[in-house]
Formats: structure tokens, C-alpha cells, sequence
């Protein structure tokens, strides 16, 4: 992947060494007026649910905690931090002009890095074990870099634009709290069983999915990115994390009512589909009839 030189975002907060203690990537706010584009996206809301490991700390009232806390040394500056700089940068530029095209202005969120554990403004304690994830809370993703190479040591899946992958799913979640999406959903689920939650968990994180393949498409049309082999990797990551795959690896048996982010085909096809078509559009899987 291409990427050194182009700008760097602001928005990384490097807790790293701190002392620090959080939908996730899947192995462990307020409403933007944006037009046509959200009856395009929403959708039916009868699949209530949202990823389990965060969207149910929405219930709570009132603005979040505001939780600060001081790295105890100055922020690093080595090439993985550089490269999440500039990976955010590169969400902050595209979705920037995607909601500037539908008359709408983007609000990126902040990027934490950390380790072990973290303080949250609003969702608790964040843990690494649960791996990267989005609080809509306090409108923050956060990432512990040692689930890259856990990825590649698991998984063996790995290289740059996997991992800016990785990062663009948690900014696709951003995207669906910015558009009321992750709310309405989370409000719909109350009313479902257990199974019809957990489906319509999928198609959140499905579309959050598609919406990294829509980044990486704008992405590359821009600045050219993509190297060889890049997408087949980002693929092959997509598929290892399925929910089918992870369950035959740790429990030898699928269960697919159990499904909360997708199996590995329908994780790579919803990637795919954004990557093709670069449409925020095409990412509607509230409505599709297969996913």
C-alpha cells in the first residue's frame, strides 16, 4: 500500500504507556441531515440490534462522560503511528466530500490509541480482547496495534492496506452514527428476539464493511494506493474473521442464529461491492433480500 508522505490527521490520541484501565472489527450522536442518501441507507428498521460489544451501551441518557486522560510521554511517531495518522486522514478526506456531495458536512471522529485498556466516554472500559471498535458514545474509535499482529499470527493476514481496512470498518460505524442508522437500529432491537437481533446485527456490520469498501475505492481513485496483491489480502481478512469461519476454528460447529457480523463469504462480497462500486448507495444491506 501507498501511503508515506500524504497528509497526517489530527485526530490520533496516543494513550500508549499511559496506565490507561469501548460495533467491534469482529473477532473478539446525533442524526446528519444528508438527504436522499439516508432513505437510501435505512432502509426497513425492523432488524433492531447492533453489535454486541457496543451499540448496547447507547441505552444510557444524557451526554457522556467526559473521560481525559494525559499520556505520561510525548505521543511516538514511528511508522505504524505515522500510518494511522495517515489511513485517517485518508477517511477524514473521503467522507468529507461523500456527505459534502449530498449537501451534509462530515464530523470525523477520534482515533485513540492504546494498550491493554482504556477509559471511555461512555462505554465503559475499553479491553484490546475485544479488538479494535467504535464508541458512538463519544464518537471515538480505538485501536491497540497488537491486534495486527495477532491477525498475522492467528490468521496469517497482514499488510497495510488489511490493516487500513480494519481501520475504515470502525470510521464505516462513525459514518452510520453520524446518519441516526446505528440509533435507529439500536432502538428497533429492544422489540426482537435473540436471533433477529443478532441478524440484524450482520447487516450493520455488513454495511459498515461495504462502507470500507467505498472508502477504499475514493481512496485509490484519489491516491492511487493500491498495490498489487493489496485487495487479495484485505480479502483474505475478510473471510478469516466470518463469523462461520471463527466458530468451526473454535468450537468445530457453526451455529448461524449465533451470527452477529456475517459469515466470510458475505463479509468479502459486501467489501467487494463497495471497493467496485464506490457507492454509499450499493451498501444498503437493510434492504437486501441476500446477503
Amino acid at each position: 500500500m501507498r501511503w508515506e508522505g500524504d497528509r497526517q490527521s489530527d485526530n490520533v490520541e496516543d494513550v500508549r504507556g499511559s496506565g490507561g484501565g469501548g460495533g467491534g472489527f469482529g473477532i473478539g450522536g446525533g442524526t446528519v441531515g444528508i438527504g436522499t442518501i439516508v432513505i437510501a441507507l435505512i432502509g426497513s428498521w425492523f432488524f433492531g440490534v447492533s453489535p454486541s460489544t457496543i451499540l448496547n451501551l447507547l441505552t444510557g441518557g444524557g451526554a457522556p462522560a467526559q473521560v481525559q486522560q494525559a499520556p505520561a510521554h510525548p505521543p511516538a511517531n514511528d511508522r505504524e503511528t505515522q500510518f494511522v495518522k495517515t489511513v485517517l486522514g485518508y477517511t477524514e478526506d473521503t467522507w468529507t466530500q461523500i456527505f459534502r456531495a449530498n449537501g451534509a458536512t462530515y464530523t470525523p471522529p477520534k482515533l485513540r490509541l492504546y494498550t491493554g485498556r482504556t477509559p471511555t466516554g461512555g462505554c465503559g472500559l475499553g479491553d484490546a480482547a475485544v479488538g479494535p471498535f467504535y464508541c458512538p458514545a463519544d464518537r471515538k474509535v480505538y485501536l491497540d496495534l497488537d491486534f495486527f499482529r495477532m491477525m498475522q499470527q492467528r490468521f496469517h493476514v497482514g499488510g497495510e492496506f488489511t490493516q487500513a481496512y480494519v481501520i475504515a470498518h470502525e470510521v464505516g460505524h462513525h459514518v452510520q452514527n453520524l446518519l441516526g442508522i446505528s440509533a435507529k437500529v439500536d432502538s428497533a432491537r429492544r422489540h426482537l428476539s435473540e436471533a433477529q437481533a443478532n441478524a440484524a446485527s450482520v447487516r450493520l456490520e455488513l454495511q459498515a464493511d461495504c462502507f470500507a469498501g467505498v472508502w477504499a475505492y475514493h481512496t485509490n481513485q484519489a491516491k492511487q494506493i493500491i498495490e498489487q496483491g493489496d485487495v487479495e489480502s484485505a480479502l483474505n481478512a475478510a473471510s478469516a474473521i466470518g463469523d462461520d469461519a471463527l466458530q468451526r476454528q473454535s468450537r468445530g460447529v457453526v451455529v448461524p442464529d449465533s451470527f452477529t457480523h456475517g459469515t466470510s463469504a458475505q463479509r468479502v462480497r459486501w467489501f467487494t461491492r463497495g471497493l467496485q462500486t464506490g457507492s454509499v448507495e450499493q451498501c444498503n444491506t437493510f434492504e437486501a433480500r441476500q446477503l
